[in-house]
């Protein structure tokens, strides 16, 4: 039997873009609408019904590190070059942001050269800054408050899991409340899952992040009992120790022993359920190999959904964007 070619979209068959010429900073700068279309996009680009089009033709990105970087640099990389424009990557020995150079007069810079930047950095108010003094989008790559980028690629595995009506599925997170829990918080916001945060006493999500979900109206979980991870479709974790933390390292260890995602655990959630780890895993602390390598795991596939959705992203923030050269 052979399989029919996918559907190749044309200059003319293009969708929208629906975030056109905006900031990417949180989840919440999307409404559900937008997700789902994003979303959409995503599923469309992992299909192959994209490569006949390169949208971006003649534009650049600005891919701004202060964090080291496997998924976010190869993926905005590729996936600029894969619809047809072009990235530039700086580092911040290049660059120091806030040291060498005002994170404002940075943005200044860039805005003069580029049509968008990506910033993978420490705090989210450097995001802020540059997106305050740069007429350009900028998109968050990571910051030690919200990953968004991230969750894009996580709900668009789940999707291909369970299908795009995900109310009332169970997303179960387990280990620090760190940026990703902030950010599955804001999903649960935007999508009507089912939100349960699974962690030690005093590593919580960010309070305003738990506000944000109050406001909308949304009921998220906080809990330490490892119990609330069983019947879970969905069973996430993430590092212990995040860069920049290293100093905590021994007290992280000891407050989060036992909240270690093993093939044991992951015969505790649901039978159609899946294991999702946003990567790098640092095997022996949140999690083993034999969970990344277990049946239930959509790990790998899920670091795939980073090039495709955010090339979604990329799409639907700079696609109405013409060439300024």
């Amino acid at each position: 039997m052979t399989l029919d070619a996918p559907a190749r979209l044309t200059p003319d068959t293009l969708p929208a873009p629906v975030m056109a010429g905006r900031d990417f900073l949180s989840n919440l700068d999307m409404t559900p609408l937008e997700l789902r279309t994003v979303l959409d996009t995503a599923h469309s680009m992992r299909r192959g019904e994209w490569r006949d089009v390169k949208p971006l033709a003649g534009l650049s990105l600005a891919l701004v590190f202060e964090k080291a970087s496997l998924r976010t640099r190869t993926t905005f990389d590729v996936g600029m070059y894969q619809l047809g424009g072009h990235a530039i990557t700086l580092s911040n020995q290049e660059i120091g942001l806030g040291t060498r150079e005002r994170v404002s007069d940075v943005a200044r810079n860039l805005e003069r050269w580029v049509d968008g930047v990506m910033g993978r950095v420490y705090l989210q108010q450097t995001l802020q800054e540059l997106a305050d003094h740069a007429a350009i989008p900028v998109i968050n790559g990571l910051s030690d408050m919200l990953h968004p980028a991230q969750l894009l690629a996580d709900y668009q595995t789940i999707e291909g899991e369970f299908g795009t009506d995900l109310r009332g599925r169970r997303v179960v997170y387990i280990g620090d409340g760190n940026n990703l829990a902030n950010s599955h918080i804001h999903l649960g916001v935007l999508t009507g899952t089912d939100v349960t945060i699974v962690t030690p006493v005093g590593y919580e999500p960010n309070a305003g992040v738990l506000m944000d979900a109050v406001k909308a109206g949304v009921q998220v979980t906080l809990t330490n009992d490892l119990a609330a991870i069983e019947g879970a479709d969905v069973l996430y974790t993430d590092v212990w120790i995040s860069m920049g933390q290293e100093a905590e390292a021994d007290i992280r260890r000891r407050a989060f022993r036992g909240y270690q995602v093993t093939p044991a655990m992951l015969e505790t959630i649901a039978p159609h359920g899946i294991f999702l780890h946003c990567l790098p895993a640092h095997y022996g602390e949140e999690t083993v190999p034999e969970a990344t390598e277990h049946p239930k795991s959509r790990v790998f596939d899920q670091a795939e959904n980073r090039l495709h959705a955010q090339k979604a992203l990329l799409y639907h923030v700079m696609g109405e964007m013409k060439p300024r050269w």
